[in-house]
Order: structure tokens, then C-alpha cells, then sequence
């Protein structure tokens, strides 16, 4: 209990910092932070990734591939579900808790000389993100690995994980979200996220929108990178459903891949597979070799994505996902209908309050199913009577309930839904919410009834 205590406590102290909804788009003090440790950010060679929806997905899928090819792996990706130690992966799996708290202590001498630093010119101390940055590359160093997978915490130019420099430039679907922080448009959005890419390196992209594919184009020319662009370098060949999730196959930048079991749901997760496998081609060999089908298969057949399309609870059926604005509320009912078999469904929903709960709900109300309003456990929450009122505007008040808390709210859902067959609870909204969703059922043991 003593090495979880230690790392609850790095934790807290990384909580008394500036919070991750109010980033700083700067990148001065990690770069410092990094220096005075010795460049553990340049240790290992990076695959950075970004966009707006499916980065987690995509960053696990390529760190399961390189796993697969004989590769020691880091990954960074966030945010967490229950345990902020899910953030920082060594080999797969979540760092201990005794090495979160080592390298924590090693590397916080450093981290209050930049904090000194930054006070005396009249600046604000390192954020939580920038210093979980720092710490991340200090326990990727100290591993030590052979690959890091970097996920983004918001843009792209000033997230301090840009102190890396990327060999391979991974895009996601590019979409509205953060517009106080990114910009009001996609092509806005785009420039800032185009900021990871770095002189010489290869980029490679999903599907996007033709405003943000032509700044990716730009910023790939400006700093001569090659750009292999999904639907033209490479592409989803096939998408079946199957027990579990899907089968795939895929075309890649150096060869075909069939019939690849991926245990996720959704159409965009065969998406997300395919840019994965494109970027680790252009990972280990420049694009030019074929991954061995083995290394493919295992990488993408050990692959989770706790927390989107994930089913946390059956009799009655509960499934939470991570859709946090239009895009990804679309990408989830378009998978609800393919591939599961539900008569009805009612939406758990809550949000936080910089996010477009009006948008998302009105994806959600496609479907014709009905909102049980709630928040998550968090300041930065939207208040539930002022969202239930906002959908209720749009949808009509007979279709939107309320309840304050989410235990309640859970409850009376899967009340509803266990009154007649091929009925579902969703939960979905905020990262937050599904974290809390999981939690709740882990501890009434819903999975096992």
C-alpha cells in the first residue's frame, strides 16, 4: 500500500498545479524542464499524435504494433479513466506505482527550479500537463525504451509534449473542439495541430476535411516530410462485423493486411487501425517494407480502448463511450447501428461545461431515444437543470430526464432498460462520466452478474 500511497500522492501534487482545461500555449518551460534533466525527451524516437477524435485509440493501436514487431514501448495518452497512472505505459502496461513515485522525486528539485524561474519573471509555474510531460519522459528514459508514443493534450504547436521531436507525424480526424484554445475553424484547428510536424519527417493522416488536409499539405511541404493521406496511400479495404468487434483488412504503404481480428467496435476504429499500421510502416522502415502478418495480427488482436463502445455491464446491456463532441457522438451512433442489435437504448449524459452539449445531444436524438441528464464529478461540470433545459429546447421535453448524481441516474436507467428485452444504457457525454461509469459498476460487480 505504501508505493500507492506514494504515487496517490504525486498525483495530488500534480492536482495543486495549474489543471489541463486551462493549458498555456507555451513551450519554453518544459524545453527548460527537459534541459535541466538531461534531454530524456530525446532517449528514444517518437511517433507523435494528434487530432480531435480517436488519438487514444490510434496511440494504443501503434504502440500494440511496435509491442508486436520486438519493440520496448512508451506511451503517453490522456486523459486517464480511474488511475492517472493509466497515462504513462511502459510495455504495455501501466508504470508501478514505485516507479511514478521514484522518478517523481529524481526529477522535483528540477521542476521547482523552473517553477522558481518562471515565478521570478512574473509567470505562472509549470501546469499539471507540463509537468506529467516531464515526468513521462523521465520514466520512459529511466525504463528505458525503445519507441515512445506521444498523444497530444490539446493542439499540437504549444502542447509541451512538442519539446519531442516526432519521426513520424500521426493525424486523426481533425474536427471543432477547445475553439476558446484552437481556433474557431477547422482550418484554424488544423494549424495548430500541423505545428508537430518537424523537418524531414514522415506524416501520416486520416481522412480529413479539405481545409485541414490543405494546411497538413502546406506544413508538410514547408518542412519537406513525406504526407501519406488515407484514402490514397492507404485504406480500409474491408470491415466486417464480427463476435467481439470486426474483421479488417487493410491496405497499407507497403502491402496488403486481411482478415485482421480487432476486438473494437465502429467503423472508425477500422479507420484508426489503418493509419496505425501506416504509421508504424513509416515507423521501421520508411514506409517501403511490409509489416509481417503476425506482427498485425497480434499487435491489433491485443488492443483495447477502455472507455469507447465499451460495454461495462450486461442484464441489462451497459456500454460507455468517450464521445465528447459532434464528431465523436456521430462516429457512436453510427457503430450502435451496425453493430449492435438494440430495440432501444436510452443516452446517460453529461458534460463538461466548455464542450457543444447542445451538438452532441442532437446527434444523440437521431436515434430517437430518450436523455437521462446527469454531471460528471467534476468543477468544471455543466450544471444538470441548465443542460436538461438546453435539450430539452431541442429535442422536446418528454424525451430528457435529470438526475444529480450518476449513481442515481445509472440506476434508474438500467431500471428501464431491464423491463423488456434488447433495451441499453450508453453513457457518454465526457471522458470523465464513462471513468466514473466504470468505476461504479466495476464496484457493484456488474460485469459478473
Amino acid at each position: 500500500m505504501e508505493a500507492r500511497d506514494a504515487a496517490d500522492a504525486v498525483y495530488a501534487a500534480l492536482l495543486a498545479r495549474i489543471g489541463e482545461g486551462s493549458p498555456r500555449p507555451r513551450l519554453a518551460p518544459t524545453r527548460r524542464a527537459v534541459e535541466l534533466l538531461g534531454d530524456p525527451h530525446r532517449a528514444a524516437p517518437v511517433i507523435h499524435v494528434t487530432g480531435t477524435n480517436g488519438k487514444t485509440s490510434t496511440s494504443r493501436m501503434i504502440e500494440g504494433l511496435l509491442r508486436a514487431s520486438g519493440l520496448r514501448t512508451g506511451l503517453l495518452t490522456s486523459p486517464h479513466l480511474e488511475r492517472f497512472t493509466e497515462r504513462i505505459r511502459i510495455d504495455g502496461e501501466p508504470i508501478s506505482d514505485e516507479a511514478v513515485a521514484r522518478n517523481w522525486e529524481e526529477i522535483l528539485p528540477f521542476v521547482g527550479i523552473v517553477d522558481a524561474e518562471l515565478e521570478g519573471a512574473g509567470d505562472e509555474a509549470l501546469t499539471f500537463f507540463e509537468a506529467l510531460t516531464v515526468l513521462a519522459f523521465a520514466c520512459f528514459a529511466d525504463a528505458p525504451v525503445d519507441v515512445v508514443v506521444l498523444e497530444v493534450g490539446m493542439g499540437g504547436e504549444w502542447d509541451s509534449t512538442n519539446v519531442a521531436d516526432g519521426q513520424v507525424a500521426v493525424f486523426t480526424p481533425i474536427d471543432l473542439d477547445h475553439q476558446s484554445r484552437l481556433g474557431q475553424t477547422v482550418t484554424e484547428i488544423a494549424r495548430t495541430k500541423s505545428g508537430i510536424i518537424k523537418p524531414a519527417a514522415s506524416v501520416v493522416t486520416a481522412r480529413q476535411a479539405d481545409a485541414a488536409l490543405a494546411v497538413l499539405e502546406e506544413a508538410a511541404e514547408l518542412t519537406e516530410s513525406s504526407l501519406a493521406v488515407e484514402g490514397d496511400a492507404f485504406d480500409v479495404l474491408e470491415s466486417r462485423v464480427a463476435v467481439g468487434g470486426q474483421l479488417v483488412s487493410v491496405r497499407g504503404l507497403a502491402g496488403e493486411y486481411r482478415d485482421i481480428a480487432l476486438p473494437l467496435f465502429g467503423r472508425h476504429q477500422a479507420e484508426n487501425a489503418a493509419v496505425a499500421i501506416a504509421a508504424v510502416e513509416a515507423f521501421i522502415g520508411g514506409g517501403a517494407v511490409r509489416l509481417a502478418d503476425q506482427v498485425v495480427h497480434d499487435g491489433l488482436a491485443a488492443t483495447s480502448s477502455p472507455g469507447r463502445l465499451h460495454p461495462i455491464a450486461s442484464d441489462p446491456t451497459v456500454i460507455v463511450d468517450a464521445a465528447h463532441n459532434p464528431h465523436g457522438a456521430e462516429s457512436l451512433v453510427a457503430a450502435l447501428d451496425e453493430y449492435f442489435d438494440f430495440d432501444e437504448v436510452v443516452f446517460v449524459f453529461g458534460v463538461l461545461a466548455d464542450k457543444d452539449a447542445e451538438g452532441i445531444a442532437a446527434v444523440l436524438a437521431r436515434t430517437g431515444a430518450a436523455l437521462l441528464v446527469t454531471r460528471p464529478d467534476s468543477e468544471r461540470a455543466r450544471d444538470v437543470s441548465d443542460l436538461a433545459a438546453a435539450i430539452a429546447s431541442r429535442i422536446g421535453a418528454d424525451r430528457v430526464q435529470s438526475a444529480e448524481r450518476l449513481d442515481d441516474a445509472l440506476d434508474e436507467a438500467r431500471a428501464w432498460a431491464a423491463e423488456a428485452p434488447k433495451r441499453a444504457v450508453v453513457v457518454t457525454g465526457s471522458i470523465a462520466l464513462v471513468g466514473e461509469a466504470m468505476a461504479i459498476a466495476a464496484d457493484r460487480g456488474w460485469g459478473r452478474e
